[in-house]
């Protein structure tokens, strides 16, 4: 049924529960996994020489470090996994990917690290369900 399943990650509760069921669905149809964390350039600016770049870098390290341990945890359960860290807008930059993996589906947490009320879906996984061509589960 699933063959790639793409599961963005900000390192909030509701992303690392997609993570959980990102793996469990590639452990049961034997799919493979591609993680990955999008640094929010929009909001800092691309870096030049200032202190948007330390911000930026720190982001960079951090989403890695998320993403080997997912990749360890799947490698672990004997799961393929790759992941990348990217610039831009989230919800684009998970559609681009989607597109280039030909993922079967999308795995994303209900709402990201920005949200304090939990009986709204996020931003990001609205528009990513709203405009996604293919399947979107939300954890």
């Amino acid at each position: 049924m699933y063959d790639t399943i793409l599961v963005p990650t900000d390192g909030s509760d509701p992303a690392n529960r997609a993570v959980e069921h990102a793996l469990e669905l590639a452990d049961r149809y034997d799919a493979d996994v591609h993680a990955m964390y999008c640094v929010e350039t929009h909001r800092y600016g691309e870096p030049a020489l200032s202190s948007a770049e330390i911000v930026l870098d720190t982001l960079e390290d951090r989403g890695a470090a998320m993403l080997e341990e997912i990749a360890d945890r799947a490698d672990n359960a004997g799961i393929d996994c790759s992941w990348n860290v990217c610039h831009g807008r989230p919800w684009e930059e998970v559609r681009e990917k989607a597109a280039e993996l030909d993922a079967d589906l999308i795995v994303i947490g209900y709402q990201g690290q920005g949200h304090t009320r939990t009986d709204r879906i996020g931003s990001v996984a609205e528009r990513i369900v709203r405009t996604a061509d293919r399947p979107v589960l939300t954890a």
